[in-house]
C-alpha cells in the first residue's frame, strides 16, 4: 500500500536518530559536522567523519568506542549496513510525499526530538517555532540527499541538514522510545494470551502433516481471465475489473478482493487465481484514488494528497456496483446466465482493503470516536491513524455500505480502530475472519485487530494470528510497482504467508459462503495451529473479551503515566 513510502522514509528517519541527529537552524550553505546528544545538562558529541568511516571501513576509533561499547559485536555489522544502504526513493518521489498530510505528520513526529543551536531564541518565541525548525530542517536534508543518484543514505542526509551540528533531545527520544516498548510489549503479551488460548482450544484429533500442502493442490477448475472497464454514471467514476471465470456451466459463488492503499489488482491475482481453480467466480477491482496510479501521481506532482476521503465511500460503493454489474449479466446476458450465484458472495481485503471488507460486512464509520482520537496525537506510533483520521473531513451521514448479498469477509491488517471503534464493529453480523501480523508496523496487531476483535458480537467471527508477518506478507509485488518493499520490512516467508492466505480464504468461504459444513474443520484450532511451527505460523482463536486483555490494558496505563510524570 502507499504506506511503502512513509515506511522507507520511516526507515530513513530512525536510522538518522539512532545515530544522534537532526538540526535545527534552516542555514543551507552548511552542513553537519558533529552530532550532539543532550540529556538534561549533560552533552556529548561525536563528528559525522567518524560514523562515515566507520560506515565505510568498519574501524571504530577512540571517539566512537565510546558509544559502541554498548552495542553488541554482532550488530555492528547491521549499523554499518543501515548507514550506507542506499534507500530507493527519487528526490522528486521523496519531495512530493514530504509535502503531503501524512508525510508532513510524520515529519513532526520526528522533528519532536530535534533541538536548533539557538535553543534559547527559539525557546522565548514558544516552542511551536522550535519544533518547525527541526521539521524544515529534517525536510530539506532528505530532499537533498535523495538528490544525488545512488546516494540516499543515512550518512547523507546527516551530511545534508543545514547546521554545523546535529541535535537530539534524548530525554524526547527516550519517550518515544518508551512509547514503542509500550507498544511491543503489549502486542507481545497479548500475542502469548492468544497463541495459548489457540492450543487450549485443541482436541488433540490427528491431522495430516501436509495439511496444508495437501489442501492447497486440490485444484478442481480451469478458469479464464476477463478484464473488464466498469462506468459507474451516478458516482461518475470509471474503473477496472478483472474477472476469473471458472469453466463450469452451473452458477458459482463469488468472491471480490479489495487492494489496499498504493496498490492494485495484480497484489492479490495469485488469491484470484487459486480460489477460481477451487471453483469460485473471482472478481479484482481497482480502486481509482487509492491505487498504485494515486500514488504515482502524488510522487509526480500531480495529486497533492495521498487519497481522498471519499474513498472511505467509493470503495465499498465500487464493490456493491460490481455485484449489482454481476448480477445483471447472469439475469440478462447469454453468455453468463446462471453463472453467478449472487446469493452465495464473499469478500476478502488487506489493509484499506480490509476497512473496505469490514465496510460490506455491515461496520459503520463512527465519526464520534473519529472526532475523539483525530487529530492525531503527536506521540502517536500507529500509521494508519493517520489514515483513518482523513475520514473526519467526510460529510456525517448514514452512508449504507453494506451489502445483504455478503455471507462472510475476511480482513487482513485491516485499518478499524477509530474509523469504525467499538460502537461500529459491532453492528456486523455477518461470519468475519480477521487476520493480523505480529510484526505489523503500519497498522499494528494490538490496537489495530486484537482490541477491536473484542468489539465483535456476531457469533462465527475468527481471530487469525500470523506469528512474525508483517503489514506486507501477504502482499505479492506488483510489476509496476514504483516503491520496492525492504525485505525486512516484508518479513519472513512471504511465499508462505500466500499460502496461509489462500488456505484461510479457501476454509473460510467454503464454509460460510458455498455452506459446506466439510470445510468448518479447516478454521479450527486442530488444523490451523498445526499448518506450521517455524518462522511464520498461525493461531487462531473464536472468542477474546476486553476481560481477557484487562491486565494488558492495566499495565499500559501504568507505563503511560510513567512515561507523562503524571
Amino acid at each position: 500500500m502507499a504506506y511503502r513510502k512513509s515506511i522507507w522514509l520511516n526507515i530513513a528517519l530512525s536510522g538518522v536518530i539512532s545515530c544522534g541527529l537532526p538540526v535545527v537552524n534552516h542555514r543551507p550553505a552548511v552542513s553537519a559536522e558533529r552530532l550532539k546528544l543532550s540529556f538534561g545538562i549533560v552533552e556529548r558529541s561525536i563528528s559525522v567523519d567518524s560514523l562515515e568511516n566507520f560506515a565505510q571501513t568498519g574501524e571504530v576509533n577512540d571517539e566512537l568506542a565510546e558509544y559502541f561499547k554498548y552495542v553488541p559485536k554482532e550488530r555492528l555489522g547491521d549499523l554499518k549496513q543501515v548507514l550506507t544502504a542506499p534507500i530507493p526513493l527519487r528526490s522528486v518521489e521523496v519531495s512530493q510525499f514530504l509535502y503531503s498530510p501524512i508525510g508532513e505528520k510524520l515529519l513532526e513526529n520526528f522533528s519532536q526530538v530535534f533541538q536548533s543551536e539557538f535553543r534559547d531564541r527559539n525557546q522565548t518565541i514558544g516552542n511551536k517555532l522550535r519544533r518547525s525548525s527541526g521539521f524544515y530542517a529534517t525536510r530539506s536534508a532528505l530532499i537533498l540527499a535523495a538528490i544525488e543518484p545512488n546516494n540516499f543514505t543515512i550518512i547523507n542526509i546527516l551530511r545534508k541538514f543545514p547546521s554545523k551540528s546535529i541535535s537530539i533531545d534524548l530525554f524526547r527520544s527516550l519517550e518515544i522510545g518508551l512509547r514503542a516498548r509500550n507498544i511491543i510489549n503489549r502486542t507481545q503479551k497479548a500475542t502469548a494470551l492468544i497463541n495459548q488460548k489457540s492450543l487450549s482450544e485443541t482436541n488433540s484429533q490427528p491431522v495430516s502433516k501436509n495439511i496444508l500442502s495437501d489442501t492447497l493442490q486440490k485444484r478442481r477448475f480451469t478458469y479464464t481471465k476477463k478484464n473488464l472497464i466498469l462506468k459507474d454514471i451516478r458516482r461518475i467514476r470509471t474503473f477496472p475489473v478483472d474477472i476469473y471465470l471458472p469453466q463450469t456451466t452451473k452458477p458459482l459463488p463469488v468472491i471480490v478482493i479489495s487492494h489496499g492503499l498504493g496498490s492494485d489488482r495484480t497484489s492479490f491475482a495469485y488469491l484470484a487465481k487459486y480460489l477460481a481453480s477451487q471453483g469460485f467466480v473471482v472478481a479484482v477491482p481497482e480502486h481509482p484514488g487509492s491505487n498504485a496510479q494515486q500514488l504515482q501521481a502524488l510522487l509526480g506532482g500531480i495529486a497533492d494528497e495521498i487519497t481522498d476521503p471519499r474513498e472511505f465511500i467509493d470503495r465499498p460503493l465500487d464493490v456493491k456496483y460490481i455485484l449489482d454489474y454481476l448480477e445483471g449479466l447472469s439475469n440478462s446476458d447469454p453468455a453468463y446466465k446462471r453463472r453467478f450465484n449472487m446469493q452465495q458472495v464473499g469478500v476478502i481485503g488487506q489493509s484499506f482493503g480490509g476497512y473496505t471488507t469490514l465496510a460490506l460486512a455491515g461496520a459503520e464509520i463512527n465519526f464520534p470516536q473519529l472526532k475523539k482520537d483525530c487529530p492525531v496525537d503527536e506521540d502517536t506510533l500507529n500509521v494508519s491513524l493517520l489514515l483513518q483520521c482523513l475520514a473526519l473531513s467526510l460529510p456525517e451521514s448514514d452512508y449504507k455500505l453494506s451489502d445483504p448479498r455478503i455471507k462472510a469477509a475476511i480482513a487482513i491488517n485491516p485499518v478499524d480502530s477509530s474509523i469504525y471503534g467499538q460502537e461500529g464493529l459491532s453492528k456486523i453480523n455477518i461470519p468475519v475472519m480477521i487476520v493480523s501480523g505480529t510484526s505489523d508496523n503500519v497498522a499494528p496487531a494490538y490496537p489495530e485487530q486484537i482490541i477491536p476483535f473484542t468489539w465483535l458480537t456476531n457469533q462465527n467471527k475468527y481471530l487469525v494470528l500470523m506469528n512474525r508477518g508483517t503489514h506486507f506478507s501477504t502482499i505479492a509485488e506488483s510489476p509496476d510497482s514504483t516503491i520496492p518493499v525492504p525485505s525486512q520490512v516484508i518479513g519472513p516467508s512471504p511465499n508462505l504467508a500466500r499460502d496461509y492466505t489462500e488456505y484461510l480464504a479457501l476454509a473460510m468461504f467454503k464454509t460460510y459462503v458455498e455452506n459446506d459444513s466439510i470445510y468448518s474443520r479447516y478454521l479450527s484450532p486442530d488444523y490451523i495451529n498445526s499448518l506450521g511451527k517455524g518462522q511464520l505460523f498461525l493461531s487462531v482463536i473464536q472468542e477474546l473479551t476486553s476481560k481477557d486483555l484487562s491486565s494488558i490494558k492495566k499495565d499500559n496505563q501504568r507505563l503511560n503515566i510513567a512515561i507523562s510524570g503524571k
